[in-house]
């Protein structure tokens, strides 16, 4: 049988907290965000487009995709389509962060759920563990985390061809260095051996249909089945 687990105290349900919080993800989209810049000015964008894009999509993985795409003449349903589907695990991810948003007006939610990415779920999910908060702390984590990246890809944009090699700046590397940034903490503690469990399955799956050629899919199959994980052995 399960022991309870003691959950660490919620964090001020204000503005300037959430910002606090958000620093780790600012490392990470600072030179991330740089780097889509220069791709994206590459590929033709102008410097306010990038910024429009960042600003009206804020999604990483769909704006290096789109911007790619977008570089090799692709059609625009076929872009739209792609980043769709990419984007399809915002939806798991918008469901497991209800329970900590459900006191508030569903005006306020839709607000709030415009910033969710993968780096603001971790840090709501990992400070939250479901637990409710005003939207103070949310809305300072996401707006201050978009606006780094915001920031970020217009500087690369208007960098534009001066830092065209990324892998010599480790940029290639800065997305995944947040990641394991963000998910380090959440593996100590004599409580997290379910969580560290649920890890090793996620990266696992991850690996397993990346090789099989589906690394779109891998991210919401290994999403769904470590979560299941997790959940039993809590």
């Amino acid at each position: 049988m399960a022991t309870p687990q003691t959950l660490p105290s919620l964090p001020p349900a204000t503005f300037t907290a959430g910002s606090r919080a958000a620093l780790p993800i600012v490392l990470g989209y600072l030179p991330i965000g740089f780097a889509f810049g220069v791709l994206a000015q590459t590929a033709g964008f102008s410097v306010a487009e990038v910024g429009l894009m960042s600003l009206l999509v804020y999604a990483g993985s769909a704006q290096f995709i789109g911007a790619e795409m977008f570089a090799a003449g692709a059609a625009a349903p076929a872009i739209i389509s792609t980043t769709f589907l990419v984007n399809l695990r915002h939806l798991l991810l918008s469901t497991a962060l209800l329970p900590s948003f459900r006191r508030n007006h569903p005006a306020v939610n839709a607000l709030l759920a415009y910033g969710i990415t993968d780096e603001t779920f971790a840090v709501n999910a990992s400070v939250l563990r479901g637990r409710p908060i005003g939207p103070g702390f949310v809305a300072g984590l996401h707006i201050t985390s978009q606006a780094s990246w915001i920031a970020a890809s217009v500087a690369g944009a208007l960098a534009g061809g001066i830092a065209t090699n990324q892998e010599a700046l480790g940029l290639d590397f800065a997305l995944s260095a947040m990641f394991i940034g963000l998910l380090v903490p959440n593996l100590r503690g004599e409580e997290a051996g379910s969580r560290r469990v649920a890890a090793l399955v996620a990266a696992a799956l991850a690996v397993a249909m990346g090789l099989l050629g589906q690394p779109s899919w891998g991210v919401i199959v290994a999403t769904v089945v470590a979560a299941t994980v997790g959940v039993m052995l809590r």
